[in-house]
């Protein structure tokens, strides 16, 4: 194995194929406005579908002027939930695409999800990210693999019926992750592999720990992915059943257990199941109290609209635009969370966190005109606070590839990445906003303050740190172009005084349809292939002068919308107003007929050939493997600000 060696900068003498620095040509303007699109017609990947719903009429009867009164102590708030960090949201990677999104290896990271990470780590202090899913069940780790690659896929080779690939892959993947967190402070569950419980393969355990356990960037091994649904994915007996996942989550405890090779033994995470069987079910089987030594983290994972028909012919067809409502109002939140209430009161009883392992908009790649729009975005976040609010310790958001609607961010397609940059998608702004909303104190708590008379549209949160109101969180899930379903809220905080003035960002877009012209206190990641990861724009935060006579201020809130309102200077600076590390890049790979190449293409380029390189995706006609022969040259990433021009290497990483 490998050492990790110490951290910090080394200034590369390459060839004259590297530049030193990347020059910025322009910006991209903000967000281009979403059109309507034929989507019978259309026939690309879904990650770019075009498709635009009609948004549902604007409801009757809203009341646009209420008033929402907070308590100045905590003591006095019933119901505010357990301490929550600024990392609450994180993401959920499929297994077989972290090639495309990571990086090929160690040394080549794309710098567009550094710089994605960046922006929550400023926010949050740290990001969480799982990397499993149905392919993490077959994943075979090996010393190498031809060409170099870091992990290559072989179809049809597990007999699931959703014809998951088999991946094989190297230990250069966790040297990957272990420089990714040494740069952005991000930290990792891990699947195990649990198709073959009498032979188990406990090496991923083994090399992950001895690379990413000591620099602390390991949170914990999930033991099964939705067990619930081996039987009907043909990977267990038709009978299998909670009682059977307990008997082979036995066998893993005791394998880690006599394993000296696995110094940590309690951070396993169970049962991650989907909700075909209840957690109770589970409970109920003595799991937890039998391997609680072994145990560090519960865990579940929901999808609130099954959409598997249209890839694999499972459940029922479902037409977006029937259930587009569904996803625009708090009910929602509280009728996916509200069967779980009872399972983050048994968490805390038993002394373990409880998390949303995977989640999204849609099962199989989610919904077209809905998990890709602003709508998705408003009820990412409500949801993320609603469970934040019962008491979960944290929610990850799913990742596929190019088929996949949901994505919080895409890679471009491989034979795109010479010109075209990444496509970030409408919930990553709910993460943003989330990682605001807590902030890295980790003393956050919140409570939903079931406000405008527990309005379903007009929802709102409060935050609370060490006893004090510090933000509040105001949604409008109405889509009304005329402004009239705008509403403004009078806030008062009962035995204190208001302060002069307070400070107010916005979650804004033109309709709950909108796919790009979505902006975060003014900034965006603009429109398809448009985004480097960092926000554009000028950040634009509202200063609202507070009425000291009557102790009150009064925030508007558009239609849609959120506002993310800091009531004192002290909550400001610590989640508001960050300033965040950039990284840029050195990597070039095409050296040959590169004459004629046309500027503006030059411009956008991520500096990746497509003829070069193959990565991967969940699309299950996609199952090459990743890297194909040898590179012409080292590709390098430099964490600075764009124009240091410093390169880094393997095993060597550091912030300015």
């Amino acid at each position: 194995m490998r050492p990790f060696h110490s951290l910090g900068f080394v200034l590369i003498v390459l060839s004259s194929l590297i530049n030193a620095s990347v020059t910025v040509y322009h910006q991209v303007p903000l967000g281009d406005s979403t059109t309507a699109a034929a989507a019978a017609n259309y026939t690309g990947a879904a990650a770019y579908d075009p498709t635009v719903l009609t948004p549902p009429p604007v409801p009757t009867g809203l009341t646009t002027q209420f008033g929402i009164q907070l308590s100045s102590s905590s003591a006095a708030v019933q119901g505010l939930s357990i301490p929550q960090k600024g990392s609450f949201m994180g993401f959920s990677i499929e297994f077989s695409v972290i090639n495309q999104i990571f990086g090929v290896n160690a040394t080549y990271l794309q710098v567009p999800f550094l710089n994605l990470m960046a922006l929550l780590r400023e926010r949050a202090g740290e990001v969480h990210i799982r990397v499993g899913g149905n392919t993490q069940e077959t994943a075979v780790l090996v010393d190498s693999l031809p060409g170099g690659v870091m992990i290559t896929k072989e179809k049809g080779t597990t007999g699931d019926v959703t014809e998951t690939p088999t991946l094989v892959y190297t230990a250069e993947v966790f040297y990957t992750m272990a420089n990714i967190s040494a740069l952005v402070n991000t930290k990792w569950f891990l699947g195990m592999p649990f198709n073959d419980t009498s032979n188990l393969r406990l090496g991923t355990v083994e090399v992950s720990e001895a690379i990413l356990g000591g620099p602390g960037y390991l949170l914990g091994y999930q033991v099964g992915n939705e067990p619930d649904l081996y039987a009907a994915h043909s990977n267990r007996p038709s009978t299998y059943s909670p009682s059977d996942y307990f008997g082979e989550f036995g066998i893993v405890v005791n394998a880690v257990n006599n394993d000296v090779n696995i110094p940590i033994k309690n951070n396993l995470v169970a049962p991650s199941i989907s909700g075909t069987w209840t957690p109770e079910s589970v409970w109920n089987t003595g799991l937890v109290g039998s391997y609680t030594s072994s145990l560090g983290w519960l865990a579940v994972e929901h999808y609130p609209t099954n959409n598997c028909f249209a890839e694999y012919g499972i459940g029922s067809p479902v037409n977006p635009q029937d259930v587009f409502q569904n996803f625009l109002n708090h009910t929602s939140s509280i009728n996916i969370v509200a069967p779980y209430l009872n399972s983050t009161n048994f968490a805390q009883a038993n002394g373990k966190p409880f998390i949303m392992m995977e989640t999204n908009t849609a099962s199989c790649g989610g919904l077209p005109g809905i998990s890709d729009t602003f709508g998705a975005a408003l009820w990412a976040l409500d949801y993320g606070l609603q469970m934040a609010y019962s008491n979960f310790s944290g929610s990850m958001l799913h990742i596929g590839g190019q088929e996949t609607y949901y994505n919080p961010f895409t890679p471009p397609p491989t034979n795109q990445s010479a010109y075209h940059q990444w496509t970030v998608g409408a919930v990553f702004y709910s993460t943003i906003v989330s990682a605001e909303v807590f902030g890295p104190s980790g003393n956050a708590q919140i409570v939903d303050l079931q406000a405008n008379s527990i309005s379903m549209y007009t929802p709102a949160y409060a935050i609370y740190e060490n006893g004090a109101p510090m933000r509040l969180v105001l949604f409008n899930y109405v889509s009304d172009p005329t402004g009239a379903s705008d509403y403004t809220t009078t806030i008062s905080i009962g035995g204190s005084t208001m302060p002069a003035q307070i400070n107010v960002k916005y979650l804004a877009a033109p309709s709950v349809s909108e796919k790009y012209n979505i902006t975060w206190a003014g900034q965006t990641f603009g429109s398809t292939f448009q985004s480097d990861g960092r926000l554009k724009g000028s950040e634009s935060v509202q200063t609202i002068n507070c009425d000291q006579s009557s102790n009150t201020c009064q925030v508007t809130v558009p239609a849609p919308g959120v506002a993310l309102v800091f009531l004192s200077s002290d909550a400001y600076a610590e989640s508001g107003n960050p300033s965040t590390q950039t990284f840029s890049t050195t990597m070039v790979t095409k050296t040959k007929n590169t004459a004629t190449v046309d500027p503006s293409v030059l411009a956008t380029s991520n500096g990746m050939s497509g003829s070069t390189w193959e990565l991967g995706s969940t699309s299950k006609e996609n199952t090459a493997a990743g890297l194909r022969g040898s590179l012409s040259v080292v590709s390098v990433v430099g964490a600075a600000v764009l124009s240091t021009g410093l390169l880094w290497t393997r095993f060597r990483a550091s912030s300015c």
